[in-house]
């Protein structure tokens, strides 16, 4: 299979595997009792709703421009103050999205492990695993706004919390920058552990 029909294939279970991760967090937060992603459209499977432009293209230009595949979908709003507990809500809703993508992950190893697959099906599979633990690993980094960050923050004391939260406005381009200072760490802990859940994984699902 050539990289151009890898990519084909590979496309719309990116985009359903960025909506379920996406899903997963509105969902939580509705059962929590905040009507806010109700009321924002993001309790659907349309991808529509739950797509970014920029993070969607990233997609393709990782894709073709590296060997580290990635990007990101909108982030579900999420008013903690709904939550009896604030802190403990948003742990709950943040940490939804990245087992999704493992729980996506933990499919694709009992698929290759337990079903013969053509070369071209192995291959679309393996990747789509790949980018999926990423994105759980790469989400639960402790740094705002990222899911790791709603769930250290459990241990927070409230006004510390406060000024954590702050740091969201910073977004994306404080992480990218992080990424370009501390390259090669980055890309060993993102390795390191993407090895030691592909051996659990294995593990998991008997093979």
């Amino acid at each position: 299979m050539s990289r151009l029909e890898l990519f084909l294939w590979l496309v719309p279970l990116l985009v359903a595997s960025m909506v379920l991760h996406e899903l997963a967090h509105a969902v939580v937060a509705t059962r929590l009792g905040d009507p806010t992603p109700r009321e924002h459209g993001r309790l659907t499977l349309n991808p529509v709703s739950h797509l970014d432009p920029l993070g969607t293209a990233m997609f393709g230009i990782t894709y073709w421009l590296s060997s580290f595949m990635f990007g990101w979908a909108k982030p579900v709003l999420v008013q903690p103050g709904h939550f009896r507990r604030p802190k403990e809500g948003m742990a709950l809703v943040a940490v939804a999205g990245p087992l999704t993508n493992f729980a996506i992950a933990l499919a694709c190893v009992a698929v290759i492990v337990h079903v013969e697959l053509s070369s071209g099906a192995f291959e679309v599979l393996a990747l789509l695993y790949q980018v999926n633990v990423i994105l759980g690993v790469f989400n639960l980094l402790p740094v705002p706004p990222l899911d790791g960050s709603r769930i250290v923050a459990v241990a927070m004391p409230d006004a510390t919390y406060e000024r954590w939260r702050a740091l969201d406005q910073y977004g994306m381009l404080a992480i990218f920058g992080l990424i370009f200072l501390f390259r090669r760490p980055f890309f060993e802990l993102i390795e390191t552990a993407y090895t030691e859940i592909t051996e659990v994984m294995v593990r998991v699902v008997g093979g």
